[in-house]
């Protein structure tokens, strides 16, 4: 397995980390990238690379997620086959625990069931920074309303991956903090499998030395869940001005429904496929329109009848409206990311982490823009 350790502006318990793992498991690889720390760090990384580490480098800072993907794609190239166990430079992940989840994923390949072996914290414990427990206690909420799954630490930078994972990976979104949340986020919906080990809760001088920013990546976090809001409140304004207008005009119940709704939902399938869940390409369109349909049509029968019910039980008209939708606002999230914008694993590919960068859209990156700034030696 290969140890990935992503760092900005490290101080020496990076070195101290490295260290400890070459004593600790004798041989193992690991990659350390540098996200554009800066001359003044430099001495940092001469002693992890002396250590026997591999160093990347950036030329400038891009982030968290953009440094893991370029550490993903040197592992492929490097060493196909292994798993990739990512740690943060900042102390908060002991020896013991990477090499125990770098076990647990090992172990699952073996088994012939590969999935994200997550190292959890128990980050709300009493006593831990008061910063951290809120910025995870925000984030676990909002993680499990955006992704419909629990798990008690969405913010653990320590994470096994199997190697068949690692394209896939770099498909994701995002570069810097909110890149982790995406994968996390869009795991499930997309067909990978995720475990929980337990690990020990470190914090270091009151936990200075994270960047995570609660508030500012907090809602980062929770953007998929706030842009599918969005689109339901756009197609709710326009499925409500229909309603009233075709039923003032016709004064026909059931017809104006089903008219607004098929406007409406027309509206929602384009924002929620370009805008949300971000599936842009054509391949899949008719498959996606289909199950759509489906649910729109099933969601519309049950607006129908609810509808009914309740403005014949003598309920006004925008009342029953407002009751119905949010009824049925959850079930279209839950349903549209897991069924309708779903996707399964696909095969590995070996891909440059340029082509990477502009696939998801964060714009060209130079060549030169990632380099090796120390090679490998032996200790």
């Amino acid at each position: 397995m290969i140890i990935l350790i992503p760092a900005y502006e490290p101080g020496a318990t990076l070195t101290d980390l490295v260290g400890e793992l070459t004593t600790s498991a004798p041989g193992i690889s690991i990659v350390v990238v540098d996200d554009g720390s800066g001359p003044h760090h430099a001495a940092v990384f001469d002693d992890v690379a002396a250590l026997g580490a591999t160093v990347l480098g950036h030329v400038r800072n891009r982030g968290k997620g953009a440094a893991l993907r370029t550490g993903f794609q040197h592992a492929m190239t490097a060493f196909p086959g292994r798993a990739v166990i990512t740690a943060d430079a900042d102390g908060q992940h002991v020896v013991r625990d990477i090499l125990n989840v770098g076990a647990a994923t090992v172990a699952a390949m073996d088994a012939g069931t590969p999935a994200m072996v997550l190292g959890c914290r128990d980050t709300g414990r009493r006593g831990n920074p008061t910063r951290s427990r809120l910025g995870n206690g925000a984030a676990r909420v909002t993680f499990r309303l955006a992704a419909g799954w629990s798990l008690s630490d969405t913010q653990t930078g320590l994470r096994g991956i199997p190697p068949v994972m690692l394209p896939w990976m770099l498909d994701q979104r995002g570069d810097r903090f909110e890149y982790e949340q995406n994968v996390l986020l869009r795991c499930h919906r997309d067909g990978w499998a995720a475990s929980e080990v337990p690990i020990e809760t470190v914090y270091l001088a009151g936990n200075t030395s994270s960047h995570f920013r609660p508030l500012t990546d907090t809602l980062r976090v929770g953007l998929p869940l706030a842009l599918f809001a969005a689109s339901s409140l756009l197609a709710f304004a326009v499925d409500t001005l229909l309603l009233f207008v075709l039923t003032a005009s016709t004064g026909a119940l059931i017809p104006s429904i089903v008219a607004s709704r098929l406007v409406s939902a027309t509206v929602n399938f384009v924002v929620n496929r370009h805008v949300v869940f971000r599936r842009d390409g054509a391949g899949a369109l008719r498959r996606e329109a289909t199950r759509y349909a489906l649910l729109a049509g099933a969601l519309l029968a049950s607006n129908v009848a609810w509808m009914t019910m309740l403005t014949a039980a003598g309920l006004p008209l925008l009342a029953a409206k407002l009751l119905t939708e949010a009824a049925l606002f959850a079930l279209g999230y839950l349903i549209q990311r897991s069924v309708v914008f779903g996707r399964t694993p696909r095969a590995p590919r070996l891909e440059s982490a340029v082509n990477a960068a502009l696939r998801n859209g964060e714009g060209a990156v130079a060549q030169m823009d990632i380099v090796t700034t120390h090679p490998r030696r032996n200790p």
